[in-house]
């Protein structure tokens, strides 16, 4: 599942433009492309990973995307959603619900879920199996080494195979096309409080993503 947007930027050479350009940018949502109201100071909460060091930007970023949505599901169907009707696919949930339909009808019943804050051990879970699974092109939740067993810790799991981009990500396994029993989006949607995401390289799929999660 790739998305893209085409952005044009105007480059300025006055040092105090571009500090407050960059400076702007730095403030605004992950979302904000898709609704200016993501923007608002209330939506600051949900970027629990800001601080945490041993994240890169783009998972710090996958847990900020969670947590709006489980913030505020119905303004991420009005908003996110809205924009990717083509996200159906062609593969039916039941005789007259695509997946990404189904989603929608889930998120717009849904109410607020509890904030999800970066957990170490489910970090290092996370990236263990991210890592190993990464450099044998495997596929699967099985830990496939004795390291990767004994930091293997989480109540949920969920990994994503092919996707670069944390909203790609996100909504690959939020819409879990071609999973009947809708795994992943289950668990994306549990109310847990605490999680680990690690993004690495996978050697049949190009990038690998897991989310350990835990209460």
């Amino acid at each position: 599942m790739k998305f893209s947007l085409s952005l044009l930027f105007f480059v300025f050479s006055l040092p105090l433009l571009a500090q407050n350009s960059s400076a702007n940018r730095m403030a605004l949502s992950p979302l904000s492309l898709y609704g200016n109201e993501w923007n608002d100071a209330k939506y600051a909460q949900c970027n629990t990973a800001a601080k945490v060091d041993y994240l890169t930007s783009d998972e710090k970023r996958t847990i900020y995307i969670l947590n709006l949505l489980r913030y505020n599901p119905s303004l991420f169907v009005k908003t996110v959603l809205a924009k990717y009707p083509s996200l159906s696919g062609k593969g039916y949930l039941t005789d007259d619900t695509y997946y990404y339909q189904s989603l929608i009808k889930t998120l717009g019943k849904l109410e607020p879920l509890t904030m999800l804050y970066p957990d170490k051990k489910c970090f290092e879970s996370a990236k263990c199996h991210a890592t190993s699974s990464g450099l044998i092109g495997y596929v699967g939740h099985e830990r496939k080494t004795n390291a990767c067993k004994t930091l293997k810790s989480y109540n949920g799991e969920c990994c994503d195979y092919g996707n670069e981009d944390p909203l790609d990500i996100v909504l690959a396994l939020l819409i879990d096309e071609g999973i009947p029993n809708l795994g992943h989006r289950n668990v994306f949607l549990t109310n847990y409080t605490k999680l680990g995401v690690s993004i690495q390289p996978h050697k049949k799929y190009g990038t690998n993503a897991v989310f350990d999660f835990s209460f």
